[in-house]
Formats: C-alpha cells, sequence, structure tokens
C-alpha cells in the first residue's frame, strides 16, 4: 500500500500476468457531518467569512510528522508503515541497481502528469537512437497496453506493468519485468512510470536518474504544486514547447518555479514534435550510457546477463 494515498490494493500485472500480492481488507471510514452537512473524516478548521455560512481559508494535512494523513492511522504509525514499504523497495532497487552497474545498463526514470507527452517523446526517442544501441522499454499504467504497443511499433522491446489501483511502479515491478525483458549488457532502459506526480517521487526503481517532464499545456506553477517529484529528478523536460506561441504560459518562470525547488536541476526545452532540444536530450543519453559503461570496464567485464 502506498502511504501517500493509499494505492495498491488492485491487481497488479505484468504483460498480462498477475503479481502475487497481499490484499489489505477494506476498512470502514466513520465520518462525522458538519452544522454545514459536509461530510469530513476527521477535525478541522477554517474561518468563515459570515455570508451565508460560506468560509475562507485552507486546510493542511501534511504538516504532521508523516507529512500526510490517512484517516483513523496515527502519524507515527503511518511513519511506521511508510519505512517498512519503503525499506522493502530499496532492497529491491539496490538489486536493481547492481544489475544495470554491472551489465552496463543506463536506466531511467521518466515521470510526469498525464498527457504531458512522455510515450510520443519516448517514441521519437526510440527512432532517433535505432540502431546506435539496444534500447528496452519498461510501461506503467494502470490499465491497457496501449503504450506499450506504440513503443514496440516504433521498433524497441516493451513491457507493460498494468498496477490496476496503484499509481505508481515499484523496484519489485521493474525487477520482475527487467527478467523478462531479457535486457543486452550496454544497453538503453527507459522506464515510463504511471502519470502521477506524487508517489513515483517516493519509490527508487534502481534507476539511474528520475527524468520529469512538464509540458507547457500544464501550470508553470506544477514545480511548487509537487516539489517532491522536482526536487529528487535530475533532469526536467520541458515539453510541447512548440505550442509556446499559443499559449500563456511562462517558461521561464516554470523554469525559476522549477530550480526554487531543486537549483541543481538541469532543463532540457524540447518538442518531439518539431524537433526543437532532441538534440540535447539525445546528447545527454548517450552521455550516460558511455559513462554506464566506462564504469563497467573500470570494473570488470560484464558477465551474461540474467540467466
Amino acid at each position: 500500500m502506498c502511504t501517500t494515498c493509499g494505492c495498491g490494493i488492485g491487481q497488479t500485472l505484468i504483460a498480462g500476468h498477475a503479481l502475487k500480492q497481499p490484499r489489505k481488507p477494506g476498512e470502514v471510514m466513520r465520518y462525522r457531518v458538519h452544522e454545514d452537512g459536509a461530510a469530513l473524516a476527521h477535525p478541522h478548521t477554517h474561518q468563515h467569512n459570515g455570508l451565508n455560512g460560506v468560509f475562507n481559508g485552507a486546510l493542511d494535512f501534511g504538516t504532521g510528522a508523516a507529512g500526510t494523513h490517512a484517516p483513523g492511522i496515527s502519524q507515527s504509525r503511518m511513519i511506521k508503515i511508510e519505512r517498512d514499504i519503503l525499506s522493502k523497495n530499496n532492497d529491491y532497487a539496490a538489486e536493481n541497481r547492481d544489475t544495470f552497474s554491472t551489465h552496463g545498463i543506463f536506466a531511467l526514470n521518466l515521470v510526469s502528469s498525464p498527457g504531458s507527452g512522455k510515450t510520443t517523446l519516448l517514441v521519437k526517442t526510440i527512432a532517433a537512437l535505432h540502431g546506435t544501441l539496444p534500447i528496452a522499454v519498461i510501461e506503467g499504467d494502470q490499465q491497457t497496453d496501449n503504450d506499450a504497443a506504440r513503443i514496440r511499433a516504433a521498433g524497441a522491446p516493451a513491457l507493460q506493468i498494468n498496477t490496476g489501483k496503484g499509481c505508481h511502479l515499484d523496484a519489485y515491478m521493474v525487477g520482475q519485468a527487467m527478467q523478462q525483458l531479457h535486457l543486452q549488457n550496454h544497453s538503453l532502459l527507459l522506464i515510463e512510470n504511471v502519470g502521477n506526480l506524487v508517489c513515483p517521487a517516493s519509490f527508487d526503481l534502481g534507476e539511474a536518474h528520475k527524468v520529469v517532464i512538464l509540458s507547457v499545456t500544464e501550470g508553470e506553477d506544477k514545480p511548487l504544486k509537487y516539489p517532491d517529484m522536482f526536487r529528487v529528478a535530475d533532469l526536467m523536460l520541458l515539453n510541447k514547447c512548440d505550442l509556446l506561441p499559443y499559449l500563456e504560459f511562462d517558461a521561464e518562470l516554470a523554469v525559476d518555479y522549477a530550480r526554487r525547488i531543486n537549483p541543481k536541476l538541469k532543463v532540457i526545452r524540447i518538442s518531439a514534435t518539431s524537433g526543437e532540444g532532441m538534440t540535447e536530450w539525445l546528447d545527454w543519453i548517450a552521455e550516460g550510457c558511455r559513462n554506464a559503461v566506462t564504469a563497467v570496464k573500470r570494473s570488470a567485464e560484464p558477465k551474461i546477463l540474467l540467466e
């Protein structure tokens, strides 16, 4: 279960096959009803402006020690649950990372909101890199294998992970997918995470970098609204820049907000449609792949992978 949103109760499928996971029985939520009729699961505070009972102000459930809230669960209990879940995930992530480093695989975890253009960008990236190095893709979605089919049509092997009610990939899922993909030595692995700027920030998959994609059709303040994701990312792709002449999106402000959260964040302005920024993006990938191979050569020759 994800301690941020409680997801993970549904069935996870990898390439159409169920992953056995424990299910937690549903809990009955008891609500108290406020005098104005609004059902609330917990005590709260607000300020009335005196006009027909309408109130202004804000409710902040992220100020506790756990940084989040779940009905009926104390902050200390939530911290313990989160530590237990993330500790186990980190063990699997370390195994994945060891595999990547041993075999010279450059793995990227691509994260974004739904509709940011991740899959289109991947298709164009695969086409541009075709024949230069082995590429494989892991696709994460709650349902369907539509994106994996698009990737395969572009010429790269792709494995679909359907997370059911889960809103992110975890390291165990990725490890299982790696075994089925039979990754090659000195290759590029692109992991397209479930469209979500919240939960994937907490789950290490063993990747070399998290790459956050922000499209100009979204708001400039996304980095401020979802700071955890931008804080853990190493690269931001400001996507769909070909649409800037038709929008009131302030690209400079978006970059400024992102770097307020993460001053070290590298930013590439890009458009899969017009090709803007693609050369810089491909060069960044190429450098990462070279570094991964060089690290292997410095240690030892790679073994046969995943036998």
